[in-house]
């Protein structure tokens, strides 16, 4: 039997093209993985049934002589982007048993590569949530130690590639729901530059704000995937032109092949840090040093204000995004006695309490005399918050930070908490805010109740600036990067 947890892409390919394996023996090897391991974990909502004949096409181009670095490579999707043909529903009862009537541009184009899409993976319902503890059909639970989350809200995604249930994911992130669950299941999580990756095929939460990425075993990994899906998308206006990222590139701070690596302290210090995670940063730090890159330590004085701004825009976002299901186009539909009925039964029943507190927090903030206020109010403050990490591009390279503030909590820890669980995203919601790329990378574990739990650093770059992210990333986990 393939040993899947720690095969990467590249070793696949390399094995597949060489004839070790076939494709369906592959696909057999993170079934097998699936079904030994899933009833415990619940990172699947449903394993896909036409396998055999996806493997059998990535065959074929093997065979040819066609093939690219995923061809035969089975991949989870996450429930909230769209596969023509099969069922997608955000983890929600209100699209429970809907067929997406077409496929997403980062799906159409994994399957040009010649990927191969196993299944489905759970989710925080329409991605709101930090834990996986919010989906309708139950929470996911941490193959590091099952009484702890994976995080969220692409904790179905993460967790199925630190179980072996696949060799790499796609997720969505819109505040750190790539980045946490990463770090939380010791894997490699990718937030693209926002247009870098179209969103066409998404269900979208907060459009200001959602990118697709991948989450995968090693950076070599993440960055195949991100070659793969990223580009112009006409259906998508927000998506960046090959000449347009070249053109970013260049105008960034020209990288020399030792880095300046900026550290903001102050923020960091100031948002409740766990010591071991502190301690587990400084030692990360250290490791940079060595490499011989330069450690800096500079502000981002508006940071602090990235976690409330963002809980007044997201809300606003996804109260006006999740309007269309009313029960009148499509989706769930509850009938009551009136027109009225209609709306309030089929949006009482098939949202849950989390989507809910949000649309009436969005509705709230969006509303006349409230805009200027809070919505507007918050988007000024994004405005501060992109300067000053174009500011500190002056001056640094990339910037450094812990991942999430602690290690994986135990489920139902903070669910009668929503902002103790809101405070998970405390680091990974700037890039978000300002669209910038950043990667997470396992950077050690720490030990809680005899079980031992991965942690993360993340780096941040500049607009475009992914292949800094990826050349530091490889040499931080050993994978030949700088």
């Amino acid at each position: 039997m393939i040993e899947t947890r720690n095969l990467t892409i590249k070793n696949a390919h390399k094995h597949l093209t060489h004839g070790d394996f076939s494709v369906a023996e592959l696909c057999d090897a993170y079934l097998h993985a699936i079904k030994k391991k899933d009833k415990d974990i619940h990172a699947f909502l449903e394993v896909f049934d036409d396998i055999p004949a996806q493997a059998r096409r990535a065959q074929k181009m093997i065979d040819d002589g066609v093939a690219t670095e995923l061809t035969g490579v089975p991949l989870a999707v996450k429930d909230n982007i769209l596969i023509e043909g099969r069922r997608v529903g955000a983890a929600s009862k209100m699209l429970e048993g809907y067929i997406a009537p077409y496929s997403g541009m980062a799906i159409k184009k994994l399957q040009d590569a010649g990927a191969i899409f196993i299944g489905r993976t759970n989710m925080d319902e329409f991605a709101m949530g930090s834990s996986t503890e919010n989906s309708a059909y139950g929470p996911t639970k941490n193959p590091h130690d099952l009484s702890r989350v994976p995080g969220g809200s692409s904790g179905g995604s993460s967790a199925a590639v630190a179980m072996g249930g696949a060799l790499a994911a796609l997720g969505s992130d819109t505040a750190g729901s790539i980045r946490q669950p990463a770090a939380f299941c010791g894997c490699v999580g990718l937030k693209t530059t926002y247009g870098s990756v179209s969103r066409n095929g998404l269900i979208a939460l907060g459009s200001s704000l959602d990118q697709i990425g991948p989450l995968t075993k090693s950076v070599s990994d993440a960055e195949i995937i991100f070659n793969a899906i990223r580009g112009a998308d006409s259906l998508d206006s927000t998506t960046i032109s090959d000449s347009d990222y070249a053109g970013a590139r260049s105008g960034s701070r020209p990288s020399a092949k030792k880095l300046t690596i900026g550290v903001p302290r102050e923020f960091i210090i100031g948002e409740g840090i766990d010591p071991d995670v502190r301690d587990n940063f400084e030692e990360a730090l250290k490791l940079l040093q060595k490499f011989g890159h330069k450690i800096r330590d500079i502000e981002l004085p508006h940071a602090k204000y990235s976690l409330p701004a963002y809980y007044i825009m997201l809300p606003g976002e996804a109260s006006s995004n999740l309007a269309r299901f009313d029960g009148m186009k499509y989706g769930l539909y509850v009938s009551g006695d009136k027109l009225i009925d209609d709306y309030l039964l089929t949006r009482g029943q098939g949202f849950g309490p989390e989507p809910r507190r949000r649309i009436l927090l969005g509705a709230y903030v969006l509303s006349s005399g409230y805009y200027d206020e809070f919505y507007h109010k918050s988007q000024e403050v994004r405005k501060l918050i992109a300067k000053d990490f174009a500011d500190a591009w002056e001056n640094v390279d990339l910037i450094i930070t812990p991942t999430t503030p602690t290690p994986s909590f135990k489920l139902g820890e903070k669910t009668m908490n929503p902002v103790s669980m809101y405070l998970a995203d405390v680091f990974t919601v700037p890039s978000n805010i300002a669209g910038i790329p950043t990667i997470t990378v396992p950077s050690g574990n720490v030990m809680r109740e005899g079980k031992v739990l991965p942690l993360g650093v993340q780096f941040f770059s500049p607009h475009c600036r992914e292949d800094l992210l990826f050349k530091i990333g490889k040499e931080f986990l050993g994978e030949g990067g700088l």
